[in-house]
Order: structure tokens, then sequence, then C-alpha cells
């Protein structure tokens, strides 16, 4: 039992609406820190649920405190000082784990 909840939680997804109206759905890899700011890397799937190239998409990432139930909104990183960031803090965390276990 203890394992299908384990794999529950390394299935867990968001669909995202795209700028040219098309959906996608990403696998959530992990919330990260940053500056005391929180982004979350999100890989995204195919139609069947899989990903081919590796490739990861960072967001910042905000909960509000008030209302655990509310949807977490997601925002743009447009500037490149702040994507620099968040991606060599996602390298750290892929050097503490194993993204193969991840994906």
């Amino acid at each position: 039992m203890a394992k299908d909840n384990y794999e529950a939680e390394e299935e867990m997804t968001v669909t995202l609406d795209l700028d040219d109206g098309s959906t996608v759905t990403c696998s959530i890899v992990t919330i990260l820190t940053v500056e005391d700011k929180e982004y979350i890397v999100l890989l995204p799937l195919n139609e069947n649920g899989e990903n081919e190239d590796g490739e990861v998409w960072f967001y910042r990432y905000s909960e509000n405190p008030d209302d655990p139930n509310e949807e977490p909104e997601l925002g743009y990183i447009d500037d490149d000082e702040e994507y620099e960031k968040v991606a060599d803090a996602f390298d750290e965390f892929l050097d503490n784990s194993e993204f193969d276990e991840l994906v």
C-alpha cells in the first residue's frame, strides 16, 4: 500500500494552457526555493504521458497561505538572471538526486 502512495506522489501532474490555445500536461518534478521565492519545475509530457527530450520548464510558483485549497499560481520568468539562478538551483537538485528516478 505504501508503494501505491509513493507512486501517486511521483505521478503528480498539472495541465497548462499555452499562449497558442493548446494545453499540455506536465509532471511536477520539484518545487525549489531560490532567494526566498518558490519556483516549480515541470516536465512536459506528450499524449502518451512521456517526455522524449528531457526538457524541463521553470515557472514562478505561489500559493495563497490563507486558502490552501486555492489553485497555486504560476508565473513566467522573464528575467535572464533570475532564470539562471533557478536553472543553477535545479542543477544542484539533480546533483543530489537521480533524474532517471524522477521521470
